[in-house]
């Protein structure tokens, strides 16, 4: 897949949780990693130095995020939502997005889940709040799968 995508956190509760996201957004290949509201800081979990490879935006509040955003790239948010799509066989990736991860303990407010361009939700058995790392790395290698069976297609 061409274009390019990034992934951020609303308000995250704990350090080691970004530090672990933008690891593996690394990984994943993501052009930005970002959190609204609260300020990461380095943390022993940072290991790799993503910080050389990555860059990690700090957003004031959601009206600075959209400020901010590369134009065409839609505000995707991953909250448990009855709106929300599920992230399986049947959802599609916009060839650029930025995906908008809820805190750990509030999620997204219903206010900046009205105003992302769409919602997502990971399946699993038992609907229940994930943790904010685990999420998002689910949401990025969904991406990196359905992208590698379209290029073997």
């Amino acid at each position: 897949m061409s274009g390019y995508f990034g992934i951020a956190v609303w308000h995250p509760k704990t350090e080691s949780n970004v530090g672990t996201l933008w690891r593996h957004a690394n990984l994943y290949g993501a052009a930005f990693v970002g959190t609204v509201g609260l300020r990461y800081r380095h943390q022993a979990s940072d290991t790799s130095k993503v910080d050389r490879r990555i860059p990690l935006i700090h957003y004031v509040d959601f009206d600075d995020l959209v400020r901010h955003l590369p134009h065409g790239c839609p505000i995707i948010g991953v909250e448990l939502d009855p709106r929300a799509k599920l992230l399986d066989e049947s959802f599609h990736h916009d060839e650029r997005a930025l995906y908008l991860l809820g805190a750990e303990d509030h999620g997204l407010p219903p206010a900046v889940l009205d105003r992302c361009h769409r919602i997502v939700q990971i399946p699993t058995p038992s609907v229940q709040s994930m943790n904010v790392a685990v999420a998002g790395t689910l949401v990025m290698h969904d991406r990196y799968a359905k992208t590698r069976q379209r290029v073997a297609a």
